[in-house]
């Protein structure tokens, strides 16, 4: 049997999530596409969208989580290509006190979002 699958979403778990939402919409350009709210109101889904592709980041709330996230030694991240001048973007991230790591070498630099994930950030090739 052969199988086809195709990305969908991301799930990240966060602590405030209108922090989150504001650092994916200003350092990315992401936008909510859609959410759900939990009927007793334990939790919110927010999924933010690049409206280019399909794919989603999911940002997990939980109401009952009262503490900062632990992402341990698990080293996991998301990446994302960028439009425009590379240079540019990367000097507005630094703006923003959110690069997290650089490797001129590779060309190639690391973001981190309010809760501490890294996202990697690379030039848009056409």
């Amino acid at each position: 049997m052969e199988i086809k699958a195709r990305f969908d979403h991301y799930n990240i778990n966060v602590f405030d999530l209108k922090k989150s939402i504001k650092f994916y919409e200003d350092a990315l350009g992401f936008k909510e596409v859609r959410r759900k709210e939990a009927s007793d109101g334990s939790f919110i889904l927010v999924y933010m969208g690049d409206n280019v592709t399909g794919f989603t980041l999911e940002l997990t709330w939980l109401r009952d989580w009262d503490r900062a996230y632990n992402l341990g030694d698990n080293e996991q991240h998301l990446c994302v290509r960028v439009e425009g001048d590379y240079d540019e973007i990367r000097a507005f991230h630094k703006e923003m006190g959110c690069v997290c790591y650089e490797n001129h070498d590779m060309g190639l630099y690391f973001i981190n979002d309010p809760d501490g994930y890294w996202i990697e950030i690379l030039p848009l090739r056409k």
